[in-house]
């Protein structure tokens, strides 16, 4: 039904119902003032996704506060892996059978999303995120700058890049998974609101998703864009 059409989806707070570099600061920060440490990189998470701040802003403030090993990294997979939204963990049907369609276009970063989304069949080809810098010691010394998706506007960028030819559906929670479709690059823009609803993105939105059969709902009664991607 849906063989034309390609599906980008978001990761953190879609995909799973949390933001992982937030789980990470919690594995890995230590010391008495952890709390402040965790509640500053919450409140730069919310402004970047909220698109009060840019995101490369909200990127670079955060990693300044974060840290973390190869061995915290393999503690985040483990809990992520149990994270996955409950709606998106009742369709995995859908991921096997459209994964050739499917993308993960995300802020986030590989080392961690690569191994969740393999679960529903989405090869690493298909996942498009930041990565980690490491140093000699197994630890996060920082994020790869030439990556577009660490830059302002790396959502819209990569995707033009990509040069789909297909009908175009963005799934996300963020003011970046919007800039898609305001950039010109999506026929849809769905905001996913099963694990956090923003106002400032909502908005915007072609569509409101509250879970995933929500999301399926829509897609399936969408004609202009079923048409679309039979053309």
């Amino acid at each position: 039904m849906f063989g034309n059409i390609i599906f980008i989806f978001d990761f953190d707070s879609t995909f799973t119902q949390v933001e992982a570099l937030d789980i990470l600061a919690d594995i890995s920060l230590k010391g008495s003032r952890k709390q402040n440490k965790l509640d500053a990189i919450a409140k730069l998470t919310q402004k970047g996704m909220s698109g009060e701040i840019s995101f490369s802003k909200s990127l670079k403030e955060r990693m300044k506060i974060l840290s973390g090993t190869k061995e915290d990294l393999s503690l985040l997979i483990e809990q992520l892996k149990a994270k996955v939204s409950p709606s998106i963990q009742q369709n995995k049907e859908f991921f096997n059978t459209y994964k050739d369609n499917i993308y993960i276009v995300s802020s986030g970063f590989k080392d961690f999303i690569d191994p969740i989304v393999a679960d529903y069949k989405i090869s690493s080809d298909h996942v498009y995120a930041n990565s980690f810098t490491w140093n000699q010691e197994g630890k996060i010394s920082g994020f790869d700058s030439q990556n577009l998706l660490s830059q302002n506007q790396g959502k819209p960028r990569l995707v033009k890049l990509l040069n789909f030819k297909a009908p175009v559906v963005v799934i996300g929670d963020g003011y970046t998974d919007y800039e898609i479709k305001k950039e010109g690059f999506a026929d849809r823009f769905i905001a996913y609101t099963e694990n956090v609803s923003r106002p400032s993105v909502t908005k915007y939105a072609d569509f409101i998703a509250t879970n995933f059969n929500n999301f399926l709902n829509y897609i399936s009664n969408d004609r202009s864009l079923l048409s679309k991607a039979q053309n």
